[in-house]
């Protein structure tokens, strides 16, 4: 459990950074080791700025979508990425 508990709401890709950080503590700091682990939080955050940045566009507020939303913005971005 994050010690803030706003993390998950203010950081979307929570779960991925704190994956990447125990890669890097199971594999002494080799970060090599970690890349898939990097390139997966790298992936998610760029998806999620593009979120803010189009929701920005719309004038949409919040800008980041509320925790409840987002597997189903995932869902239908993935919906349309496979098409």
């Amino acid at each position: 459990m994050p010690k803030n508990p706003d993390a998950e709401k203010n950081n979307p890709c929570l779960k991925e950074q704190e994956l990447s950080y125990k890669c890097l503590d199971r594999n002494n700091y080799e970060s090599e080791k970690c890349e898939v682990y990097f390139k997966n939080y790298k992936n998610c955050k760029e998806f999620w700025n593009k979120v803010k940045t189009e929701r920005r566009r719309k004038g949409i507020y919040p800008h980041l979508p509320d925790v409840s939303d987002r597997e189903e913005i995932k869902a239908a971005y993935m919906k349309t990425k496979n098409q």
